[in-house]
C-alpha cells in the first residue's frame, strides 16, 4: 500500500492519532491560513507562558527570559535543518524573538523555510507571533570582512591565523551573538550546524586557538625580548609597542568567551539529531561520546522519520517499521545515548516547508 496510507491507519499510539487526524485537505488549509499572518512587533519578549495542554521537555525549553542557545546536530541528511526550523518556529510562537543560524557551508534554511535567507544578513521571517530572524553564515562574505578590518588595524598575525581556517570565521560570528547589539533582543538563538566532523571541529576551535595562540605568543616573547637587548646595546632606543601581540591576546580572550558560551550547560544545549538506522546511531553515539569529551550540554536525542505500525499488508512497510524498532533498541543499550531523552519524530506524508509546515512538525516533535 502507498507509504501516504500509512498514517491513515495508524491508531495505536496517542502519537500517531494526532498525525493520522490531520488530513491533506486539512492541512493545506492550515498552510493557507497560517502563512496570512503577520509578522509581529514590538521586538521583545512577550509573557513566556506554558499552556496547559504542553508536555514535559519544551515547557523547560521556554521558560525564562534569559538568552538560551541550541545548536542541532548529527550525520547529514537526518533531517538537522528541519528540526531546528520547526524549534525556532515554536519558540517565536511562545514569545520568543528568535533567531536561526544555519552554520552549514550547504545551506538549507531558504528551502526549509521557503523563503531567500541567502546574503549572509538577518532576514526577518514572516508569519509568527513573536520576531524570528534567520541568518545563514557566509564564510566567504564574513572571511572578507575579517581581512579587511585586519589590514586597516595592520593586524598580520591574526590575519594568517583566522585565513588558514574556514571555521575561524564562525567562531567570530559567534562572538558577535555576545557583542553585538545588533543581536541582544533575541532571547533564543537557534543553530542549525553543519554535519559531524565540521561541527565537532568547531566546538573544539576555541581551545585549539587558545593553545596556538598561546605558543605564538610565548615565541613572539622570547624574540622581542632578544630584539630588545640588541637594540639597547647599540642605543637604538626604546622597544616600540608590539601591536600584534596585543590583536592576539583579544583574539585569545573572545575565544575564550566563545569557549565557555558552548560549555555553559545554563544557556546552552546540544541536540542530536539521527534516524532509526544502525549507522546513523553508531555515528550519534561518536558524536555524543566527543560532545561529552569537549564539556558541552547534551540532554536530548532526535530520532527523525520513524514509521508507525502498520495495520495494512505492505510487507516493506513492516520490514522497514521492524529494522527501525531494532535500531532504536541499540539506543537503550549504548553506553553514550541511553542517558538522553529520546523525542521519536514520525515520517511524515507530505514534504515540511514554509513557516505553516514546520509549525505542524514542531507541534509532533517538540513536546
Amino acid at each position: 500500500m502507498a507509504m501516504a496510507s500509512l498514517f491513515h491507519q495508524s491508531s495505536k499510539t496517542h502519537f500517531y492519532f494526532a498525525l493520522a487526524n490531520v488530513s491533506r485537505r486539512s492541512f493545506s488549509s492550515f498552510l493557507t491560513s497560517f502563512n496570512s499572518r503577520t509578522f509581529k512587533l514590538p521586538f521583545q519578549v512577550r509573557a513566556v507562558t506554558t499552556p496547559t495542554e504542553a508536555f514535559v521537555g519544551f515547557d523547560e525549553m521556554i521558560s525564562g527570559t534569559q538568552r538560551k542557545y541550541f545548536m542541532l546536530g548529527g550525520k547529514g541528511g537526518v533531517g538537522k535543518t528541519s528540526c531546528a526550523a520547526s524549534l525556532a518556529v515554536k519558540f517565536a510562537n511562545h514569545g520568543h524573538p528568535t533567531l536561526v543560524v544555519s552554520t552549514d557551508p550547504a545551506h538549507s534554511l531558504s528551502d526549509s523555510f521557503d523563503q531567500n535567507l541567502t546574503g549572509g544578513a538577518l532576514v526577518p521571517v514572516q508569519g509568527v507571533d513573536s520576531p524570528l530572524y534567520a541568518l545563514e553564515i557566509s564564510p566567504e562574505r564574513t572571511r572578507e570582512e575579517f581581512r579587511a578590518a585586519s589590514q586597516l588595524h595592520g593586524d598580520k598575525g591574526v590575519k594568517n591565523i583566522m585565513d588558514s581556517m574556514g571555521l575561524g570565521m564562525l567562531a567570530e560570528q559567534v562572538m558577535q551573538f555576545l557583542e553585538s547589539k545588533e543581536y541582544s533582543a533575541f532571547s533564543r538563538i537557534v543553530f542549525d550546524t553543519a554535519p559531524t566532523g565540521h561541527t565537532l571541529r568547531l566546538l573544539s576551535l576555541p581551545d585549539f586557538l587558545d593553545a596556538s595562540i598561546g605558543k605564538m605568543m610565548k615565541l613572539k616573547k622570547k624574540i622581542a625580548s632578544a630584539t630588545s637587548a640588541l637594540k639597547s646595546m647599540f642605543n637604538k632606543g626604546e622597544p616600540q609597542r608590539d601591536d600584534a601581540s596585543d590583536k592576539l591576546e583579544q583574539l585569545r580572550e573572545r575565544m575564550a568567551k566563545v569557549r565557555d558560551l558552548f560549555r555553559d550547560s545554563e544557556t546552552t544545549e546540544f541536540i542530536i539529531v539521527t534516524i532509526p538506522t544502525v549507522m546513523a546511531i553508531n555515528e550519534s553515539s561518536r558524536l555524543c561520546a566527543s560532545l561529552k569529551k569537549e564539556t558541552i550540554s547534551v540532554r536530548k536525542l532526535i530520532v527523525n522519520q520513524i514509521l508507525p505500525p502498520s495495520t495494512s499488508e505492505c510487507k516493506f512497510c513492516v520490514m522497514r517499521r521492524k529494522d527501525q524498532m531494532r535500531a532504536l533498541e541499540t539506543i537503550t543499550k549504548d553506553p553514550e545515548l541511553a542517558s538522553l531523552k529520546i523525542i521519536q519524530a514520525p515520517l511524515v506524508d507530505v514534504e515540511i516547508r514554509g513557516v505553516a509546515g514546520l509549525k505542524f512538525m514542531g507541534d509532533m516533535v517538540w513536546k
